[in-house]
């Protein structure tokens, strides 16, 4: 039993099997109700997925190769399943996520597939595989695959099934639903693509296929669009049921590529939140949910062209940060004098206005900064604004100038000259 700890206690390996396909090894947890259905329990599980696709750009010399317990034990949870009769995108990054230190998190738990009675044993296993930071995303229905009567003659304590003479539970992959991203970010009053997408296999070719949309964010939820045909005569039987997006293909590609993506057009802030695609080919169904951030950069600028410090008197320099979103907007004063070599923090960062909010839904902002009469003449003033839309903070300069006493004098001649001019014009 130590031995088997060890193993399905943090394991993450990989063996190579041929040419762009290789066996992943995921320590996964298993989770079952318990306690009337009140309360979730979890046991160590491990998968393996035999024959992944992985690409023939992918170096497999170098992968470890899984060594099952020598040690039978019918209390252990080892599921093995061919994964080879269709692809699974993006599982290569399975592969590199231990060396890229991104965590990867597996879940299996019993499935009934719709229209079954509960309580007959598993018929199914539903496992869903996400790596940390939206790289890979997939749920699997695997069908437990009946061995031959007294093959092995070993039995699973807690699941009643048939296990092999190393002690796993036979499976294979029998429906998938995938997204390439968790998360995605796009600007206000533009357009973006979720991305969804399903695989099936052993489904009769009149089940119905039914594609389902939903955003949901704070508590409220709304239909994005839906569509309803079947796998045999998809341009006849379509029925769309339209929302605030469409989906990106027609209905028969829909059905011939597995490809549930839904696009949006002309983003509102309202539009930000968690999108659910919901999948039902038959007795399957699966969930895959995106998460989209909308975001605009802002708009920056001075209120002078020109700073003209005038003796003693000193002068306010406004920065204003227009129709930006989400709210964090962060704004820095620096300056340079000529003999400075880099910019520095200015000593008095100014004083923020309170976030003004638009009818679109984003924000506005102005930060004001008192420049004392002592700044020496040709020093660069720069407000620099940084926001989650901006790939770098955004700056804006603006030079001091002094006016010395004859140039004060000059400048109320002519203006004195020019009132004149315009008096005797007017009499």
């Amino acid at each position: 039993m130590k031995l088997t700890g060890i193993i399905l206690c943090g394991f993450f390996a990989t063996c190579a099997c041929a040419s762009g396909v290789a066996d992943i090894v995921l320590s996964c947890k298993f989770v079952e109700n318990s306690l009337g259905q009140h309360a979730l329990t979890w046991t160590p599980a491990t998968l393996i997925l035999r024959e992944v696709i992985i690409g023939s750009d992918e170096s497999l010399e170098a992968l470890t190769p899984f060594v099952p317990p020598p040690n039978v034990d019918p209390r252990v949870i080892i599921l093995e399943s061919k994964a080879s009769s269709f692809e699974i995108p993006n599982a290569a990054v399975l592969l590199h996520a231990n060396c890229n230190e991104q965590e990867v998190m597996c879940e299996i738990s019993s499935y009934t597939r719709h229209g079954s009675k509960e309580g007959l044993g598993p018929d199914d296993f539903l496992v869903s595989i996400v790596v940390e930071g939206g790289a890979f995303s997939t749920l699997l229905i695997l069908r437990v695959i009946p061995l031959v009567k007294d093959q092995s003659g070993l039995i699973h304590d807690v699941l009643g099934l048939s296990l092999t003479q190393d002690g796993m539970l036979l499976t294979e992959v029998s429906f998938l639903v995938f997204s390439t991203f968790k998360s995605l970010t796009a600007p206000l009053r533009g357009f973006c693509l979720l991305n969804c997408g399903f695989r099936h296999q052993d489904v009769s070719p009149d089940e119905e296929v039914n594609i389902e949309w939903y955003q949901q964010d704070r508590g409220r939820g709304q239909k994005v669009v839906k569509m309803v045909t079947r796998l045999n005569d998809p341009e006849g039987s379509a029925v769309f049921h339209p929302g605030s997006g469409q989906l990106s293909n027609n209905a028969v590609q829909v059905v011939s590529e597995g490809n549930a993506s839904v696009t949006l057009n002309n983003l509102k802030v309202t539009d930000e939140g968690a999108y659910i695609c919901s999948v039902t080919v038959g007795p399957f169904r699966g969930q895959q949910v995106v998460k989209l951030h909308v975001a605009q950069p802002p708009s920056v600028s001075l209120s002078k062209k020109k700073l003209i410090l005038k003796g003693n008197t000193a002068q306010t320099l406004s920065c204003h940060c227009s129709q930006y979103y989400p709210l964090e907007a962060q704004v820095e004063w620096l300056s340079q004098a000529p003999t400075d070599e880099k910019p520095l923090a200015f000593p008095d960062q100014g004083s923020l206005s309170s976030h003004r909010k638009h009818g679109d839904g984003t924000y506005s902002l102005s930060s004001h900064l008192v420049v004392p009469p002592g700044v020496a003449p040709g020093t660069r003033i720069t407000c620099r604004v940084s926001h989650t839309a901006l790939d770098a903070p955004v700056s804006v300069s603006v030079l001091v100038e002094h006016l010395d006493a004859d140039d004060y004098l000059w400048v109320l001649s002519i203006l004195g000259i020019t009132v004149l001019f315009f008096y005797q014009l007017i009499r």
